[in-house]
Formats: structure tokens, C-alpha cells, sequence
């Protein structure tokens, strides 16, 4: 038998998925909040779907913040974005 894929929940649609069709954003202990595209940088992780929409979802219930359990400002929030826009472009 193969190995079973860890589920994780998606912060936006609060939909469990595996975790490979999750993007994992982290929080590294700098505080620097980054995509981690490997899933294998050090730090507190944070799962969404691979969609700008669950992205939004996510934002606008504060639940990156809770789970990354930080402020998150503006500006990461608008570079987060658009690198999960870029990863949306890879997908399609």
C-alpha cells in the first residue's frame, strides 16, 4: 500500500484537502511571512487552496493572522497574493 497524502484545511473554504493541492504560506521565526512553494521551509505554515478566491476568503475572515498568529500588513498581503496568482498561472 502506498503512503496516505496528509489532509490539511484550506484557511478560505474550510475544505480538507491534501496537501499537495494546498499552497502553504509560513512564518518564519524572523517573522517574515512568505509562499513556501517546497513545503519544506522552517516555521509556522498556513494552508489555502491554490486559488486567489480562497486566498481573498482567508484575508477577509482574518484567518491567515489567527493561524500565522501575527499581524500580517498591506503589502504582504498584495506580494502573497500575487505570487499565488503566478502559481495559479503555472497550474492552468
Amino acid at each position: 500500500m502506498g503512503k496516505v497524502e496528509p489532509l490539511r484545511k484550506c484557511l478560505g473554504c474550510d475544505e480538507m484537502i491534501g496537501k499537495k493541492g494546498l499552497l502553504r504560506i509560513v512564518r518564519s521565526k524572523e517573522g517574515e511571512i512568505s509562499l513556501d512553494l517546497t513545503g519544506k521551509k522552517n516555521g509556522r505554515g498556513a494552508y489555502i487552496c491554490k486559488s486567489s478566491e480562497c486566498f481573498k476568503k482567508a484575508v477577509k475572515k482574518k484567518s491567515l493572522e489567527r493561524s500565522l498568529k501575527c499581524k500580517i500588513g498591506g503589502e504582504v498581503y498584495g506580494q502573497l497574493e500575487a505570487e499565488i496568482k503566478a502559481a495559479e498561472g503555472e497550474e492552468a
